[in-house]
């Protein structure tokens, strides 16, 4: 997707200075696991939570098992949730197919609102329509910016991932990468396919892309092990999460490459490598913020009518990059699994 201009991305800032304002009035949530595919109820009651109506609403991700990405979406989710009194069902498949069917179940169960992540958009046009026909709301996060409204979604939360690839191409222009190789962990999803585009498209060196099973952390390791032993003039791995970068981190060593890691998206672990310098640098989305603005907006919808984004322009959570200059003011949060 090249669409993206400069007034766009100069309209990126105060739009996430939005979101983020209100992310300060977030109420406390519980931690929560990753990978899991069963419908689970939400958040528990925090102070200063809503009198308004009790509202079932159903988080539907693409999460894949082991994925700690989802759960700082799903904590943030939750926290809303509380605040909103709202019972939150979520469930997730990383099958497009099967994710649909999840959607299905939400719509017979006849649930209040419905957020629903977009990697793979053309399989979820049938069964998003069903839940507009049944008059249930629907809102999307993280994935399928480029496709929400063409769906007849209400709102979107989430990061332009052209926009986060390109930042990223320019970024590694900045601190003089060459050859650099993206590695994509699920194949078909528009997402990381559009940032590794967006890499390309700004970055003036060499750039390639490596699919690997992103479900199989040892099939991943070797995959990159192998990549750079072939060509040693690869001199940055870019990955698109932040468990692949640990996993890449091992491949560099392995293969006895002085290659750097570089990354999209963040967890705990992941701004303790950058604090040590074993990786340069992240994009941040905040996936918390994602979780929480999608669920509250439901809330907004049902108890005063509200659209965010005005149902025209998405609300961008990123990007925002994250590197030794600034890593312990997000470390702290990140400690606490909401960044």
């Amino acid at each position: 997707m090249d669409r993206v201009s400069h007034s766009r991305s100069r309209r990126l800032v105060p739009v996430v200075a939005v979101a983020a304002a209100a992310a300060l009035t977030l109420a406390g949530c519980s931690s929560s696991s990753g990978g899991k595919k069963s419908e689970e109820g939400g958040g528990n009651a925090s102070a200063g939570k809503a009198t308004t109506p009790r509202m079932t609403v159903a988080l539907v991700t693409h999460q894949s098992p082991g994925d700690t990405f989802w759960d700082i979406v799903r904590k943030g989710a939750e926290a809303a949730a509380a605040k909103d009194n709202i019972k939150l069902i979520y469930s997730a498949d990383p099958n497009a197919g099967n994710q649909s069917n999840l959607v299905q179940n939400a719509i017979d169960q006849k649930v209040d609102g419905i957020a629903v992540t977009l990697a793979k958009p053309d399989a979820l046009k049938g069964v998003v329509a069903k839940a507009k026909s049944a008059n249930i709301p629907v809102v999307g996060l993280n994935s399928g910016v480029s496709d929400w409204k063409k769906l007849g979604l209400m709102s979107f939360f989430g990061q332009d991932e052209s926009v986060a690839g390109e930042a990223f191409g320019k970024k590694l222009n900045e601190v003089g990468a060459k050859h650099v190789v993206c590695v994509v962990q699920e194949q078909g999803n528009v997402g990381l396919t559009q940032r590794c585009d967006g890499l390309k498209k700004t970055f003036s060196g060499k750039s390639e892309v490596l699919n690997v099973n992103g479900t199989d952390m040892p099939s991943v390791k070797s995959t990159i092990t192998a990549k750079l032993k072939q060509d040693s003039s690869i001199d940055y791995v870019a990955t698109l999460g932040a468990p692949f970068a640990l996993t890449a981190v091992q491949s560099v060593s392995d293969a006895g490459s002085k290659a750097k890691v570089a990354t999209f998206d963040l967890n705990k672990d992941l701004t303790s490598a950058i604090s040590k310098g074993t990786i340069q640098f992240a994009v941040d989305q905040q996936p918390y913020l994602q979780g929480y603005l999608a669920i509250d907006s439901l809330w907004l919808y049902k108890n005063n009518g509200n659209y965010m984004g005005g149902g025209e322009a998405p609300v961008l959570t990123g990007p925002a990059f994250v590197d030794k200059s600034n890593v312990a003011a997000v470390s702290q949060f990140a400690a606490k699994g909401t960044r």
